[in-house]
């Protein structure tokens, strides 16, 4: 076997604790998932967790600043492809907001949020990452549906902030009172966000 430098050593580890982060606050939520917890799953003692983290807060931000940033891989990639109206609406519809995953995870996110809301420091942080997201989520949107000649029946910043939170709450309500179809209800609120009308050229 190839011996691994420190730097992959490091690196690997970085990226085990993430997952093993991942699947506890999916586990066990964010308030009851443990250091330890995770740093068993990840099979790491917890100081690995903190020397890399920081802490538990530490790691979630780090999760949910890599899920932005994936999210926003794949929707450049899909505005990118995107030739129609009906395809922007795709791209922006998550296949996911019925997944029990997700339900699971905006329920952490909000255990997070209530954590947080004494704590200043930490929740200037989750709000950094959510404005960085939203912000280049508007300017892919500005791109694209001037593009396609799009005229959207709200100001894109004002839109990003309601679809992100319609999905959001879309996926905690499945916690409790599923509703019966959640990705028809988002279908519709795009629908409605970009209406089926085009500026002549």
């Amino acid at each position: 076997m190839t011996r691994l430098t420190r730097a992959e050593q490091q690196r690997r580890t970085h990226e085990n604790l993430l997952a093993a982060g991942r699947q506890v606050f999916l586990r066990r939520g964010f308030l009851a998932a443990t250091v330890e917890e995770i740093a068993a799953d990840a099979g790491y003692t917890r100081g690995a967790v903190y020397k890399h983290f920081g802490g538990k807060e530490g790691l979630w931000l780090a999760i949910i600043e890599a899920d932005a940033d994936g999210h926003l891989r794949g929707l450049r990639e899909a505005l990118a492809q995107a030739t129609s109206r009906d395809e922007v609406i795709a791209a922006l519809n998550p296949v996911d907001v019925a997944d029990k995953d997700a339900a699971k995870w905006s329920a952490a996110a909000a255990e997070v949020l209530a954590a947080t809301a004494q704590q200043p420091e930490t929740a200037a942080l989750v709000a950094a990452i959510q404005r960085r997201h939203d912000d280049e989520v508007v300017a892919l949107l500005a791109e694209h549906t001037r593009r396609l000649r799009l005229e959207p029946a709200l100001p894109l910043d004002q839109a990003v902030v309601m679809l992100g939170a319609l999905g959001i709450g879309l996926a905690l309500r499945q916690t409790v009172a599923p509703a019966a179809d959640p990705a028809a209800i988002l279908t519709h609120a795009l629908d409605t966000l970009f209406p089926p009308y085009t500026r002549e050229p």
